[in-house]
């Protein structure tokens, strides 16, 4: 209860922020904050035992539903490059890869937990593993977007956007690394 409390307040902070133009005043750009907000929050789980362990009596559900908003976030992302907004370099990649792990989570949850047998673990893993990887190739390639063009992120700045490097991204990754630590305690691994 706690943890989703937190995370319904850093929602609420992160749109005001965005929606109050925090973000259009700071010279970080979002992919950065998403970064920043990334390594906070893995921080505070790891030093912090009781917050860690909330999040571990959580469990997997939660942490693969949350994966259900890049569905939406994907097709947003798809939409944006067919309108112009951002560039298609960006939103291919970014909104067919968010569409594909949103999809794969519901298959995750239908299929796969809880955990039963090995094929279901394993099936996790690499879903798991494939979110992983598309979230922070979608970080990079918009790292090198943004190197070659500051005016890429603009966009990123203002609702409803500015909640991806705010909230969704970090969240998104912070559940990948926690899923894998989840899995490693299930199998009784230290």
């Amino acid at each position: 209860m706690v943890i989703r409390l937190v995370v319904l307040i850093w929602l609420v902070v992160a749109a005001t922020a965005a929606g109050v133009g925090v973000l259009r005043e700071l010279p970080v750009p979002p992919p950065a904050i998403a970064i920043g907000l990334t390594i906070a929050t893995l921080l505070v789980v790891r030093m912090s035992a009781g917050t860690r362990a909330a999040v571990n009596r959580l469990g997997p559900g939660p942490l693969v539903v949350f994966h259900l908003t890049r569905v939406a976030a994907g097709a947003y992302f798809l939409v944006m490059g067919a309108r112009g907004v951002l560039p298609r370099e960006f939103t291919t990649f970014a909104g067919w890869g968010d569409i594909v792990v949103g999809v794969g989570a519901v298959w995750i949850l239908w299929r796969c937990l809880p955990i039963r047998a090995a094929w279901q673990r394993t099936a996790l893993l690499v879903w798991n593993i494939a979110g992983l990887v598309d979230i922070l190739g979608v970080l990079a390639n918009a790292l090198r977007l943004f190197s070659g063009d500051a005016t890429f992120v603009e966009p990123f700045r203002s609702l409803p956007l500015a909640i991806l490097p705010t909230f969704v991204v970090p969240i998104v990754i912070v559940s990948h690394v926690l899923l894998f630590s989840w899995s490693r305690r299930a199998e009784g691994r230290p």
